[in-house]
């Protein structure tokens, strides 16, 4: 009985250890990730004119065009800054926390939240998914997906590493 008790418990905790392990190919991926990289542009698919929206609870569109992303993937930490630029764009250091998200048959994403100077999570929590569009050494393209005048649209990141 004691033997089936220490089986049953080793059983229970390779379990957890596998369920709450990350795939080979998201390693491969955090590691490409890894490091300092530029945000070249940012382009839409399905939105036709100029864009004023706020993104990732934080800044105008335009801000985020040329703002510096850090990603440290053995701690998955990071941080972006966005430089001032006219009235619009004020200067914004944030950290976050960041992490690949594997939805079962589906593309890869890259998700992070926005965290305070304490390293709490901000947005009640929340944080923001992107799908993994392109990734290779020295670029990367995010995409996220959103509803526009009742259309699937899309706002797509362009990156360049430094």
């Amino acid at each position: 009985m004691r033997n089936l008790k220490k089986i049953a418990t080793g059983f229970l905790l390779l379990m957890t250890i596998y369920s709450c392990s990350v795939s080979k190919e998201a390693r491969g991926l955090k590691k490409q990730i890894n490091g300092n990289w530029l945000l070249q542009t940012i382009t839409t698919e399905g939105i036709n004119g100029k864009v004023t929206a706020t993104i990732f609870n934080e800044a105008p569109f335009k801000c985020f065009v040329g703002s510096s992303w850090n990603f440290i993937s053995n701690n998955s930490m990071g941080n972006y800054n966005i430089n001032a630029s006219g009235k619009e764009c004020s200067s914004v250091s944030r950290l976050i926390r960041w992490s690949i998200f594997e939805p079962r048959g589906a593309i890869k994403q890259f998700q992070f939240k926005r965290l305070d100077d304490k390293k709490n999570a901000m947005d009640n929590d929340e944080g923001f998914r992107l799908e993994i569009a392109g990734l290779t050494d020295n670029t990367m393209q995010l995409k996220s997906h959103i509803t526009f005048e009742g259309k699937s649209a899309a706002y797509v990141y362009n990156f360049v590493k430094k």
